[in-house]
Protein backbone atom coordinates (compact mmCIF):
# COMPACT_ATOMS: atom_id res chain seq x y z
CA UNK A 1 0.00 0.00 0.00
CA UNK A 2 1.70 3.20 -1.11
CA UNK A 3 -0.92 5.65 0.14
CA UNK A 4 0.29 8.92 1.73
CA UNK A 5 0.61 8.55 5.66
CA UNK A 6 -1.77 11.53 6.16
CA UNK A 7 -4.55 10.82 3.50
CA UNK A 8 -7.45 9.36 4.33
CA UNK A 9 -6.06 5.25 3.59
CA UNK A 10 -2.78 5.95 5.43
CA UNK A 11 -4.62 7.42 8.40
CA UNK A 12 -6.99 4.75 9.10
CA UNK A 13 -3.67 2.18 8.60
CA UNK A 14 -1.62 4.27 11.06
CA UNK A 15 -4.95 4.60 13.58
CA UNK A 16 -5.64 0.97 13.40
CA UNK A 17 -2.35 -0.30 13.53
CA UNK A 18 -1.62 2.00 17.13
CA UNK A 19 -4.99 0.57 18.54
CA UNK A 20 -3.99 -3.13 17.22
CA UNK A 21 -0.69 -2.55 19.32
CA UNK A 22 -1.85 -0.90 22.03
CA UNK A 23 -4.86 -3.86 22.52
CA UNK A 24 -1.45 -6.61 22.12
CA UNK A 25 -0.27 -5.23 25.49
CA UNK A 26 -3.19 -6.52 27.26
CA UNK A 27 -3.85 -9.62 25.16
CA UNK A 28 -3.24 -13.13 27.35
CA UNK A 29 -3.24 -11.38 30.41
CA UNK A 30 -5.30 -11.14 33.80
CA UNK A 31 -7.98 -8.49 31.80
CA UNK A 32 -11.64 -8.04 33.76
CA UNK A 33 -14.33 -8.22 31.32
CA UNK A 34 -17.88 -6.61 31.49
CA UNK A 35 -20.96 -7.34 29.45
CA UNK A 36 -23.08 -5.13 27.49
CA UNK A 37 -26.96 -5.51 26.05
CA UNK A 38 -26.46 -9.67 26.75
CA UNK A 39 -24.02 -11.76 28.27
CA UNK A 40 -22.69 -13.08 25.75
CA UNK A 41 -21.98 -9.13 24.63
CA UNK A 42 -18.44 -8.28 26.60
CA UNK A 43 -16.20 -5.34 26.73
CA UNK A 44 -12.86 -4.91 28.64
CA UNK A 45 -11.11 -1.72 29.44
CA UNK A 46 -8.45 -2.66 26.33
CA UNK A 47 -11.90 -2.15 23.95
CA UNK A 48 -11.54 1.54 25.35
CA UNK A 49 -8.21 2.33 25.74
CA UNK A 50 -7.33 0.89 21.67
CA UNK A 51 -10.79 3.06 20.82
CA UNK A 52 -9.75 6.18 22.74
CA UNK A 53 -5.51 5.80 20.84
CA UNK A 54 -7.18 5.09 17.44
CA UNK A 55 -9.36 8.23 17.77
CA UNK A 56 -6.28 10.75 18.56
CA UNK A 57 -4.25 9.21 15.65
CA UNK A 58 -7.39 10.27 13.28
CA UNK A 59 -7.86 13.35 15.25
CA UNK A 60 -4.15 14.18 14.90
CA UNK A 61 -4.75 14.94 10.68
CA UNK A 62 -8.76 15.26 11.21
CA UNK A 63 -9.45 16.66 14.02
CA UNK A 64 -13.25 18.15 12.89
CA UNK A 65 -14.65 14.66 11.85
CA UNK A 66 -17.44 12.87 12.85
CA UNK A 67 -16.22 9.07 14.57
CA UNK A 68 -18.40 6.08 14.35
CA UNK A 69 -17.44 3.46 16.89
CA UNK A 70 -18.34 1.09 19.36
CA UNK A 71 -17.46 1.88 22.85
CA UNK A 72 -18.88 4.80 24.96
CA UNK A 73 -19.66 7.91 23.39
CA UNK A 74 -18.88 7.59 20.08
CA UNK A 75 -21.80 7.93 17.25
CA UNK A 76 -23.68 5.12 16.35
CA UNK A 77 -24.35 5.80 12.81
CA UNK A 78 -22.65 6.81 9.65
CA UNK A 79 -23.67 10.39 8.57
CA UNK A 80 -25.25 10.01 5.17
CA UNK A 81 -22.86 12.87 3.77
CA UNK A 82 -19.61 14.17 4.48
CA UNK A 83 -16.29 12.86 5.44
CA UNK A 84 -16.75 10.61 8.98
CA UNK A 85 -14.44 7.31 10.43
CA UNK A 86 -16.05 4.38 11.82
CA UNK A 87 -14.14 2.24 14.13
CA UNK A 88 -13.78 -1.08 15.86
CA UNK A 89 -11.53 -0.95 19.05
CA UNK A 90 -11.23 -5.11 19.23
CA UNK A 91 -13.04 -6.98 16.33
CA UNK A 92 -13.33 -10.43 18.23
CA UNK A 93 -13.59 -9.46 21.83
CA UNK A 94 -14.81 -12.75 22.70
CA UNK A 95 -11.64 -14.61 20.87
CA UNK A 96 -9.77 -11.53 22.64
CA UNK A 97 -10.50 -12.70 26.48
CA UNK A 98 -10.17 -16.31 25.54
CA UNK A 99 -6.82 -16.08 24.09
CA UNK A 100 -7.84 -17.01 20.94
CA UNK A 101 -5.44 -14.83 18.12
CA UNK A 102 -8.11 -13.92 16.16
CA UNK A 103 -9.15 -10.27 16.60
CA UNK A 104 -8.22 -6.69 15.61
CA UNK A 105 -9.02 -3.32 14.78
CA UNK A 106 -10.87 -2.20 12.04
CA UNK A 107 -10.79 1.73 11.05
CA UNK A 108 -12.90 2.66 7.57
CA UNK A 109 -12.38 6.15 6.27
CA UNK A 110 -16.04 7.15 4.56
CA UNK A 111 -17.17 10.31 2.68
CA UNK A 112 -21.22 9.86 2.07
CA UNK A 113 -21.49 6.99 3.39
CA UNK A 114 -18.79 5.28 0.80
CA UNK A 115 -15.44 3.76 2.29
CA UNK A 116 -12.75 5.46 0.87
CA UNK A 117 -9.66 3.84 3.05
CA UNK A 118 -10.06 1.18 5.21
CA UNK A 119 -7.73 -1.15 7.80
CA UNK A 120 -8.09 -4.26 9.60
CA UNK A 121 -4.76 -5.02 11.86
CA UNK A 122 -4.52 -8.36 13.70
CA UNK A 123 -1.60 -8.12 15.54
CA UNK A 124 -1.50 -11.33 17.61
CA UNK A 125 -1.44 -12.78 13.39
CA UNK A 126 1.05 -10.21 12.70
CA UNK A 127 -1.35 -9.33 9.81
CA UNK A 128 -2.43 -6.56 8.62
CA UNK A 129 -5.19 -5.71 5.70
CA UNK A 130 -5.51 -2.31 4.00
CA UNK A 131 -7.34 -1.25 1.43
CA UNK A 132 -7.29 2.65 -0.93
CA UNK A 133 -9.00 3.47 -3.52
CA UNK A 134 -6.83 1.47 -6.24
CA UNK A 135 -6.28 -1.75 -4.07
CA UNK A 136 -6.31 -4.09 -1.24
CA UNK A 137 -3.09 -5.34 0.30
CA UNK A 138 -1.93 -7.92 3.07
CA UNK A 139 1.04 -6.51 4.85
CA UNK A 140 1.87 -4.19 1.66
CA UNK A 141 1.41 -6.92 -0.96
CA UNK A 142 -1.64 -6.43 -3.20
CA UNK A 143 -4.57 -9.21 -2.93
CA UNK A 144 -7.41 -10.41 -4.70
CA UNK A 145 -10.34 -12.79 -4.11
CA UNK A 146 -10.42 -16.41 -4.66
CA UNK A 147 -10.98 -18.22 -7.99
CA UNK A 148 -13.43 -21.07 -6.80
CA UNK A 149 -16.50 -21.24 -9.54
CA UNK A 150 -18.43 -24.11 -8.17
CA UNK A 151 -20.30 -23.49 -4.98
CA UNK A 152 -19.48 -27.30 -3.74
CA UNK A 153 -15.93 -26.50 -3.91
CA UNK A 154 -16.04 -23.43 -2.01
CA UNK A 155 -15.56 -22.59 1.85
CA UNK A 156 -17.97 -19.70 3.34
CA UNK A 157 -18.42 -18.54 6.48
CA UNK A 158 -21.40 -16.95 8.97
CA UNK A 159 -20.87 -13.52 8.93
CA UNK A 160 -22.57 -12.55 12.58
CA UNK A 161 -23.89 -14.19 15.68
CA UNK A 162 -27.60 -15.04 15.56
CA UNK A 163 -28.27 -14.19 19.67
CA UNK A 164 -30.02 -16.25 21.32
CA UNK A 165 -33.81 -15.33 20.37
CA UNK A 166 -32.43 -15.80 16.61
CA UNK A 167 -31.04 -19.60 17.14
CA UNK A 168 -33.45 -21.38 14.54
CA UNK A 169 -31.96 -18.51 12.27
CA UNK A 170 -28.37 -19.29 13.10
CA UNK A 171 -29.69 -23.45 12.82
CA UNK A 172 -30.82 -22.71 9.27
CA UNK A 173 -27.83 -20.50 8.16
CA UNK A 174 -25.36 -23.78 9.23
CA UNK A 175 -27.75 -26.16 7.63
CA UNK A 176 -27.55 -23.78 4.19
CA UNK A 177 -24.17 -23.88 4.63
CA UNK A 178 -23.11 -27.57 5.14
CA UNK A 179 -25.85 -28.64 2.43
CA UNK A 180 -24.28 -26.58 -0.02
CA UNK A 181 -20.33 -25.77 -0.01
CA UNK A 182 -17.64 -28.12 0.69
CA UNK A 183 -16.79 -26.81 4.42
CA UNK A 184 -17.59 -24.07 6.62
CA UNK A 185 -15.48 -21.57 9.20
CA UNK A 186 -16.70 -19.14 11.77
CA UNK A 187 -13.88 -17.49 13.16
CA UNK A 188 -15.87 -14.69 15.85
CA UNK A 189 -14.78 -11.89 14.12
CA UNK A 190 -16.50 -10.44 11.43
CA UNK A 191 -14.18 -8.03 10.39
CA UNK A 192 -11.09 -10.80 10.48
CA UNK A 193 -13.42 -13.11 8.13
CA UNK A 194 -14.45 -10.18 5.58
CA UNK A 195 -10.26 -9.62 5.17
CA UNK A 196 -9.98 -13.55 4.33
CA UNK A 197 -12.60 -13.29 2.14
CA UNK A 198 -10.38 -10.49 0.19
CA UNK A 199 -7.87 -12.38 -0.19
CA UNK A 200 -8.93 -15.50 -1.28
CA UNK A 201 -8.92 -17.45 1.83
CA UNK A 202 -12.49 -18.18 1.94
CA UNK A 203 -14.92 -17.45 -0.73
CA UNK A 204 -17.74 -15.67 0.31
CA UNK A 205 -19.85 -15.31 3.79
CA UNK A 206 -23.28 -14.28 4.52
CA UNK A 207 -26.00 -12.85 7.15
CA UNK A 208 -29.58 -11.88 6.92
CA UNK A 209 -29.21 -9.12 9.82
CA UNK A 210 -28.32 -5.86 9.48
CA UNK A 211 -24.74 -5.32 10.67
CA UNK A 212 -23.21 -2.77 12.71
CA UNK A 213 -20.96 -0.33 10.44
CA UNK A 214 -17.82 -1.04 12.78
CA UNK A 215 -18.04 -4.74 12.37
CA UNK A 216 -18.71 -4.65 8.03
CA UNK A 217 -17.80 -1.34 6.28
CA UNK A 218 -13.83 -1.94 6.89
CA UNK A 219 -13.80 -5.44 5.23
CA UNK A 220 -16.23 -4.54 2.78
CA UNK A 221 -14.45 -2.09 1.22
CA UNK A 222 -11.37 -4.54 1.12
CA UNK A 223 -13.58 -7.11 -1.09
CA UNK A 224 -14.25 -4.60 -3.36
CA UNK A 225 -10.65 -3.47 -3.63
CA UNK A 226 -9.84 -7.16 -4.14
CA UNK A 227 -12.55 -7.71 -6.79
CA UNK A 228 -15.27 -9.36 -5.08
CA UNK A 229 -19.30 -8.89 -4.74
CA UNK A 230 -20.92 -6.99 -1.76
CA UNK A 231 -24.59 -6.85 -1.63
CA UNK A 232 -27.35 -7.17 0.51
CA UNK A 233 -29.56 -10.56 0.97
CA UNK A 234 -31.52 -9.11 -2.31
CA UNK A 235 -28.86 -8.74 -4.51
CA UNK A 236 -28.43 -4.97 -4.11
CA UNK A 237 -25.31 -2.82 -3.64
CA UNK A 238 -24.65 -2.61 -0.09
CA UNK A 239 -24.17 -0.04 1.92
CA UNK A 240 -23.70 0.78 5.88
CA UNK A 241 -27.21 0.00 7.23
CA UNK A 242 -28.66 -2.52 4.62
CA UNK A 243 -30.42 -5.68 5.82
CA UNK A 244 -28.41 -8.76 5.43
CA UNK A 245 -24.46 -8.67 4.01
CA UNK A 246 -23.56 -11.31 1.26
CA UNK A 247 -20.29 -11.00 0.18
CA UNK A 248 -18.06 -13.11 -2.02
CA UNK A 249 -15.63 -13.80 -4.72
CA UNK A 250 -18.33 -12.93 -7.39
CA UNK A 251 -18.71 -16.60 -9.09
CA UNK A 252 -20.51 -17.89 -5.93
CA UNK A 253 -22.93 -15.22 -5.07
CA UNK A 254 -26.26 -16.16 -6.79
CA UNK A 255 -25.75 -19.51 -4.87
CA UNK A 256 -25.03 -17.46 -0.99
CA UNK A 257 -28.24 -15.47 -2.01
CA UNK A 258 -30.05 -18.64 -2.46
CA UNK A 259 -28.60 -19.74 0.54
CA UNK A 260 -29.75 -16.42 2.34
CA UNK A 261 -33.19 -16.63 1.37
CA UNK A 262 -33.10 -20.59 3.41
CA UNK A 263 -32.42 -18.61 6.23
CA UNK A 264 -35.64 -15.81 5.50
CA UNK A 265 -37.85 -19.14 4.85
CA UNK A 266 -37.34 -20.49 8.18
CA UNK A 267 -38.71 -17.26 9.68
Amino acid sequence: MNADATSRPGVATRAATAGAELALESFRTDIATETKASDIDVVTQADRDAQARVIEVIESEYPDEPIVGEEDDALKTVPDSGPAWIVDPIDGTTNFVNDIRVWGTAVAAVKDGEPVGAAVVLPALDDSYTADREAAYLNGTAISVSETSEPELATVSPLMLWDVNNRKQYAAATRELVTRYTDLRRFGSAQATLSLIAAGSLDGGFTNLVSYPWDSVAGVHLIRQAGGTVTDRHGDRWRHDSEGLVVSNGAVHDSLLAATRGIDNTV
